[in-house]
């Protein structure tokens, strides 16, 4: 059956219709976001949704879609989502950070010539059939000292541009290194050398807990007098009120803000003062812009629901269509691994610890590693799915360690996963043979090799004569059919393992029968699923 995506925003027809040409059915209702009771009517029939900043992803809109896959916000913030509870739902959160990147930064610009030329006041006196040239005295921006925090895709893209306007671009960005700021022509300096020196500052920075309020009064009281302050990047960065104060005593002499704390703004500190330029979150408003990102968010959700593909995802490894082609026989073993170890480990799990080693160490391990503890986290919880298991372990306080490691044995690549409790460690390794299948090839040090089957049965027991006759009588006796079965043994007398694949799954009753020999020291029915 096709997947199926509703659309509850104004998003372009071109985006419909490329879900429409790879074969997703696509019920497109623009207006539907504003409506939360209808939308949480319908979500449940859908596998994706696609979303502007009108709908509100609530964790009850969420808790009414049991189907739900993939949510596709066109554009950059996703504050009108719930990611956590779409985390915990299994639910990916994408969004389509590069589609608008050069509006914003033009609209930054823009900004930046309005508030220094004094546009906005300008044309509205005129308008009123004034001729106030005298009042209106401007700034040049040639010369001038631009202070950009944050130079990353957006703040890069300004630095560029200031640059082209022969201004002088310092940087303040944890994340800029010294080369890259030489590459861009910028100077890199700490945040209170840059308040000390910018005749002009802007922000390109996200809301996180690090940058919330990072002009905040204090920081604003250092800043050269006479600075513009510009912010087309979020709400929440700057002290709204305080910069209201510093404009008012002269201090700063003029802001452009397109955001604000509180949207959409109909009231704050900064309407009616003179020389403040506000718009209504226009950065991304271009048709451009719409356009790309619309069809830049439709993509994504395409390849994700199509092909496993995931990009610009919030809370989820990103995964491109060529790593899901080559990895995708290494992240149905991590599943496998996981699910293996899971079913056999009845004790609170304290860690998980996971070894790559070859070529499989070589690719994306943060998607393989969301593969196991999905695997193991199916056992205790048959919804969880590789975006919410790293949640859920989370939350359970399950510590997660990952070596890799070059080709170290017989085989080209393979995946170790040791589970830590308080009574035990237990571990399996497995690798993907020429024929693109997993392969168990290992488990609790014992060298096995062993193929992934929907219903099996796993045994431990003393090497002892007699045990494989007493698993095919018994079995035999109740009605179960084996298939097929794997032994392996860590030496004569040692401790041996068995793997039976069966037809169907294996009643309790001949479980109990077979404790009852005395034999076995583990036996355990196995479930996968290996479609």
């Amino acid at each position: 059956m096709a997947p199926k995506v509703l659309i509850s925003d104004s998003l372009s027809e071109a985006a419909v219709q490329i879900f429409k040409d790879r074969g997703i059915e696509v019920d497109f209702q623009p207006a539907l976001g504003k409506d939360k009771d209808k939308l949480a009517e319908i979500i449940g029939n859908y596998d994706g949704l696609a979303i502007r900043s009108a709908t509100k992803v609530t964790d009850k809109i969420l808790a009414a879609a049991p189907n739900l896959k993939v949510i596709g916000r066109a554009g950059i913030g996703t504050d009108n989502i719930d990611k956590d509870a779409a985390s915990k739902q299994g639910v990916i959160v994408m969004n389509t950070p590069f589609g608008n990147m050069i509006t914003t930064a033009e609209h930054a610009i823009a900004m930046m010539f309005a508030v220094a030329r004094q546009i906005p006041e300008a044309s509205a006196s005129t308008h009123a059939g004034k001729w106030e040239k005298s009042k209106f005295m401007g700034v040049e921006l040639t010369g001038k000292t631009l202070g950009v925090i944050g130079a990353g895709n957006i703040g890069g893209i300004v630095c560029d541009r200031a640059r082209g306007l022969k201004m002088k671009v310092v940087a303040y960005d944890p994340f800029l290194g010294e080369e890259k700021a030489a590459k861009m022509g910028v100077e890199k300096v700490e945040l209170e050398e840059l308040l000390s020196r910018a005749d002009f500052i802007t922000l390109h920075v996200p809301f996180t807990d690090q940058t919330a309020n990072i002009l905040s009064r204090e920081n604003l009281e250092k800043t050269k007098k006479g600075v513009r302050i510009i912010n087309c990047a979020r709400g929440g960065l700057v002290d709204e009120e305080a910069l209201a104060d510093l404009l008012k005593s002269g201090h700063i002499a003029g802001a452009a803000f397109d955001v604000f704390k509180v949207e959409p703004a109909t009231e704050n500190p900064l309407f009616n003062l003179p020389n403040v330029v506000c718009t209504p979150h226009l950065g991304a408003a271009t048709t451009e812009a719409q356009e790309n990102v619309a069809l830049q968010v439709a993509d994504q959700m395409a390849d994700y629901l199509l092909t496993g593909a995931v990009s610009n995802a919030l809370n989820m490894p990103s995964v491109t269509a060529e790593e899901a082609q080559v990895m995708g026989p290494w992240l149905k073993l991590s599943g496998h691994l996981g699910s293996f170890i899971g079913q056999l480990t009845d004790e609170p799990i304290k860690a998980i610890n996971i070894l790559y080693d070859g070529v499989v160490s070589e690719m994306n391990l943060d998607a393989l590693n969301c593969g196991v503890v999905a695997g193991i986290m199916k056992r205790a919880n048959p919804d969880v799915n590789m975006v919410s298991a790293p949640v859920v372990a989370k939350e359970k306080g399950i510590q997660i360690s990952t070596t890799n490691q070059d080709k170290s044995g017989a085989f080209e690549g393979y995946i170790k996963v040791t589970v830590v409790t308080d009574k035990r460690e237990r571990s399996i390794a497995g690798t993907v043979f020429s024929d693109g299948k997993p392969r168990f090839i290992q488990i609790k040090g014992i060298q096995i090799d062993a193929e992934v089957g929907n219903h099996m049965v796993y045994t431990t027991n003393e090497d002892v004569p007699g045990i494989i006759g007493t698993l095919g009588q018994t079995m035999g006796e109740n009605g179960v059919n084996i298939a097929n079965f794997t032994l392996g043994r860590a030496g004569v007398k040692g401790e041996a393992i068995a793997l039976l694949y069966v037809d169907e799954p294996v009643p309790a009753p001949v479980v109990k029968k077979l404790h009852d020999t005395g034999l076995f020291t583990q036996i355990k029915v196995l479930e996968f699923d290996v479609s």
